[in-house]
């Protein structure tokens, strides 16, 4: 709003001249001083008369009019200040602090809401039916004269205000149920409402505020959603952040930006396990983070316990297979772990965890190659195959319930559908297969031989290590290729990556430059890379529970078990090997 002078109350706004002001003096000094009248002038503390007919020098008629000239009019706010103004005031009123909001709107000249919208608002809290949009609030209407047992006024408002809509019939039926509740509890537990009064009028008064302009009312609680928005979009570009989202805003800090330390990040080696005595193939944490099995060249399978301090400790070792272990799969209740070998293995080994017993070996045929397995989710079933044209569906006593001729089998996975089971072949694809009705379909072509693929935990992704070519993210509902991962060195050698992290916002790979690399999801570019292997680091597995945990298997014979920097320098924390570092115990509590 613009002044137009002096002597116009609050709403007008006057400068205070001086002659030491351009010298970087303060103005409330005892500096020179101008009315803005003209008729007199204060320089250092003595007064210069400037009466009526004694002329004045021409320099100070000059001063006069220029100081005049610079008093300074109140600012229009542009539209975008007069939003903050509201969105501030509209929290402070929330927050009850009501004077302070109407010496805010007083002072700035801003309104926080339009007249009629305070009037809307108060008809809805007062329950003044009459002087509101009937065609929003006639549901309330019904349901307040129903509670007051009013029933032949409820089935009016029903049968010749709200049936007349022609709207959402489907509700208004479940709205003429609400006829034979017997009391008012009855009613409110049925319809999910608070009851007449204040609370369901002020939920309903959010909910109309939707059909209204924001010039005319503001979004309820219009700052806090803003603040939180810009909270998670900050966490989202966050390349590090790996917790759970708060979507509440008394957790972080509003005057700092969000950023994760790469020392909060599994980047560390907390462990090394060196049990095996040769290359160790695979790796993977069971479903409930407690444990992590390990399948070596060496023949035997070995089950570390995670504990609450997140040491691994050996728990049971499982030996006899004679041709290695290329591959472990875990039941979904983790009661049981399967084994299968390399390519020229024709054999499954299906182990009791809690036990250590083999409750069953399986071999249809010596000619046949199991170097894959895949748990149906009822837990009661697996398939298996290799790349010799094998594709079974057994039970858990190694029975054959069904099979699939011709499908060179690369890779397995099962959909939690329980009836889709994925499998790569040797065709560059992966196809989607049904043996309840028998049909098959193609998802996923790529150009190159599919090494080995994983699925979230939605069902909605897939990531493959395809030869030659490295990581690529594929999205199964739609089909198409989503990203293409940089920086992994990926021959034919076969290497398994993971989903990891909070929320799986994470992709991890080994690579056959001995490294560890790990992305964000949507990030091309790695965010990490791992060094401390000395061979191919053929698998990696991310522990589902404890989202700052990472483990990866190398030629190299060792595991090792990644996590956040100790409290300690990051120079230090290099080369440390695992003892005492860092207290997971609040993961399993």
């Amino acid at each position: 709003m613009q002044a137009n002078g002096a002597g116009q109350g609050q709403d007008s706004e006057l400068s205070c001249l001086n002659n030491s002001a351009q010298n970087g003096e303060p103005s409330s000094a005892g500096g020179a001083h101008t009315n803005v009248n003209g008729l007199s002038t204060t320089n250092n503390g003595n007064s210069v008369s400037n009466n009526v007919g004694i002329p004045a020098p021409a320099a100070s008629n000059n001063a006069v009019s220029s100081d005049a000239n610079s008093v300074k009019k109140k600012k229009r706010l542009s539209q975008s200040e007069e939003d903050v103004i509201r969105l501030i005031g509209q929290h402070l009123h929330d927050l009850g602090l009501n004077q302070t909001v109407d010496l805010l709107m007083q002072e700035s000249g801003c309104r926080l809401e339009h007249s009629s919208a305070t009037k809307f608002c108060n008809h809805v809290v007062e329950g003044e039916w009459d002087k509101r949009m009937k065609f929003l609030l006639l549901q309330q209407k019904y349901l307040e004269y129903l509670e007051d047992a009013k029933v032949l006024e409820a089935l009016q408002v029903l049968r010749a205000e709200l049936t007349p809509l022609k709207y959402n019939t489907e509700r208004i039926h479940i709205l003429s149920g609400y006829l034979m509740c017997s009391h008012a509890e009855d009613l409110r537990a049925k319809a999910e409402w608070e009851g007449k009064g204040t609370a369901s009028r002020t939920k309903l008064l959010d909910k109309l505020q939707t059909y209204l302009p924001p010039s005319v009312m503001l979004p309820p609680r219009r700052l806090q959603t803003l603040l939180r928005q810009a909270v998670e979009l900050q966490r989202e570009r966050c390349l590090y952040h790996n917790t759970k989202l708060d979507s509440g805003l008394d957790s972080v800090s509003l005057l700092l930006d969000h950023a994760c330390s790469r020392k909060q990040f599994p980047c560390y080696t907390q462990q090394i396990l060196t049990e095996h005595c040769n290359e160790v193939w695979f790796c993977k944490f069971s479903n409930d983070g407690t444990k992590l099995a390990t399948g070596s060249k060496d023949t035997t399978v070995i089950v570390w316990h995670v504990n609450t301090s997140h040491q691994l400790k050996l728990m049971k070792t499982l030996e006899g297979h004679a041709y290695g272990v290329s591959y472990l799969a875990w039941s979904p209740d983790d009661t049981y772990l399967i084994a299968c070998g390399p390519d020229d293995c024709s054999e499954l080994w299906l182990w009791n965890v809690q036990t250590g017993e083999l409750r069953t070996k399986m071999s249809q045929s010596h000619e046949d190659s199991l170097t894959s397995v895949a748990w149906n989710p009822d837990g009661k079933r697996f398939v298996t195959g290799g790349q010799r044209g094998q594709f079974y569906q057994c039970d858990l006593d190694g029975n054959l319930l069904d099979s699939w001729e011709g499908v060179r089998v690369q890779c397995l996975w099962c959909l939690g559908d329980a009836r889709t089971v994925l499998a790569s072949d040797t065709h560059q694809r992966i196809r989607g297969y049904n043996f309840e009705d028998l049909t098959d379909r193609n998802i996923v072509q790529e150009d190159h031989p599919i090494m080995s693929f994983t699925v979230s935990k939605n069902g909605r992704l897939a990531l493959l290590n395809v030869a030659t070519q490295g990581v690529h993210l594929w999205d199964l509902h739609d089909r198409v290729l989503v990203r293409k991962y940089q920086g992994v060195t990926q021959g034919f050698y076969t290497i398994h990556s993971c989903f990891g992290g909070h929320n799986e916002d994470f992709i991890a790979s080994g690579s056959e430059d001995h490294k560890v690399y790990i992305w964000h999801r949507r990030s091309e570019l790695p965010i990490a890379e791992l060094t401390g292997h000395t061979r191919t680091v053929n698998c990696v597995s991310w522990n589902p529970v404890v989202p700052g945990l990472l483990a990866s298997a190398s030629d190299d014979g060792t595991v090792r078990i990644w996590g956040p920097a100790p409290f300690l320098d990051v120079q230090d924390a290099e080369g440390l090997n695992g003892t005492d570092l860092f207290d997971w115990s609040s993961y399993f509590n």
